[in-house]
């Protein structure tokens, strides 16, 4: 066991280590991953400071880094979804481990700065908190650092305008914008992962409620999409003419904020910018209202504004909060306007972080093994790469699929061929 860690009960261990086991069975393309790497060690000697969920999923991801030889220590990227269970099982693994479900913001960047302790030359990222940290307040570690990587479309939009700025120090791969996490995770793992947490947090009926989907991307898309299913009227919310006409003709209504906070049962927040639901429209909501955030961080939804208005507030369920408001109304915030998906719930199924995961463990090798090569700047995973996880994952699923003949590439590759 290591003596480096910080988390609530290392007895909590063999609980977390069941559960990993459970979350293990369902990643069949990571775990494959896992099985090269401890033959190949394509890490060794590398160290990795990961700031990610520190969930079951998670820890199969930092589990076979270790066995690919990389030194690895983890920290959570958000205060709520640590399942505390699963960082005691991580310590007794022997990763360096910084993550207590709930801690306060203080106890957050310590164990930011507590795993860059190790010197790491690759950081895994989610929301770009470590990348931020080090380039603000550790700038003496970046000379350590060949490499990372990003999970999640908030931190990608960082990391972008840091390149643009030209202070981004070193190379990261976005992982968050290829296809197979993009169009799977963000989509079906949001969609599923955040109704969950919604239904477990309130025990609602999703069948007619009017539910406000602020923002079309590809996790809206996944909300939009289970909320309809379910049986509710959703609503959504754009500042994007090409997304809003994309969720028009998929059925949906689409309106301004201000039109869709008069009439919402549920509201949920997943843009990735601040203030989406502000003081203007809590003063016009339903009583009885519903808000929910699974953006990465919990500026979506204003709490300051929500705060003013407030004459008392309550907690009536785990992870619901009453604010009673001057004007007698109630509205209900869900844990705390953080990810609902992984605060309430159990964050996306191991299913679909199977390819995710397998996106960034070989991501970590590519950066390794091309780090001499690279810029800094943002980098789309290898095309390659991402294939490869597809072409795995439908082996895994049983599917097949045909193979074009050589008159087709030839035709497909010809300007000369017509009719």
């Amino acid at each position: 066991m290591t003596n480096n860690y910080d988390v609530l009960n290392t007895g909590l261990a063999d609980r977390g280590k069941m559960r990993i086991e459970w979350a293990e069975a369902h990643m069949p393309v990571l775990r494959e991953i896992r099985a090269r790497f401890a033959k190949e060690k394509p890490m060794q000697g590398v160290t990795v400071a990961a700031c990610m969920h520190i969930t079951t999923e998670t820890a199969n991801l930092l589990l076979a880094l270790r066995d690919g030889g990389a030194e690895v220590a983890a920290c959570a990227s958000n205060p709520l979804s640590t399942q505390d269970d699963v960082a005691a099982a991580l310590v007794v693994e022997g990763i360096s481990t910084f993550a207590i479900r709930g801690e306060d913001n203080e106890t957050y960047y310590k164990h930011i700065n507590a795993v860059l302790d190790i010197h790491p030359m690759i950081t895994m990222d989610d929301g770009a908190d470590l990348v931020s940290t080090l380039h603000s307040k550790r700038t003496d570690e970046l000379p350590h650092i060949i490499g990372g990587t990003e999970e999640t479309t908030t931190g990608v939009i960082r990391l972008r305008q840091m390149a643009a700025e030209g202070v981004l120090k070193y190379p990261i791969v976005a992982v968050n914008d290829t296809p197979t996490k993009r169009l799977f995770d963000n989509r079906f793992g949001t969609g599923q992962s955040s109704i969950d947490g919604i239904t477990r947090a309130t025990n609602i009926l999703w069948a007619g409620k009017i539910f406000v989907v602020c923002g079309y991307g590809y996790g809206g898309k996944g909300l939009a999409m289970r909320g309809r299913g379910l049986g509710a009227q959703v609503v959504v919310v754009e500042v994007d003419p090409v997304k809003a006409l994309e969720a028009a003709m998929e059925g949906y209504r689409v309106m301004p904020i201000m039109e869709a906070a008069r009439i919402g049962d549920v509201f949920i927040t997943v843009t990735g910018d601040r203030d989406i639901l502000r003081k203007e429209h809590f003063e016009i909501m339903k009583d009885g209202a519903i808000l929910a955030n699974t953006g990465h961080f919990d500026v979506e939804i204003q709490k300051p504004a929500l705060d003013a208005l407030t004459k008392t507030r309550r907690t009536v369920r785990d992870n619901v909060e009453e604010h009673l408001l001057n004007d007698g109304r109630k509205l209900y915030l869900l844990a705390e306007g953080r990810l609902v998906n992984l605060a309430a719930a159990e964050g996306h199924p191991a299913a679909v972080m199977d390819m995710s995961f397998a996106d960034q463990g070989l991501s970590c090798e590519w950066v390794a093994k091309n780090a001499k090569a690279l810029e800094p700047r943002v980098y789309e995973v290898p095309e390659d790469i991402d294939r490869e996880v597809a072409r795995l994952k439908l082996q895994t699923m049983g599917i097949e699929i045909d193979t074009l003949t050589p008159e087709q590439e030839a035709y497909l590759s010809s300007w000369q061929e017509g009719t």
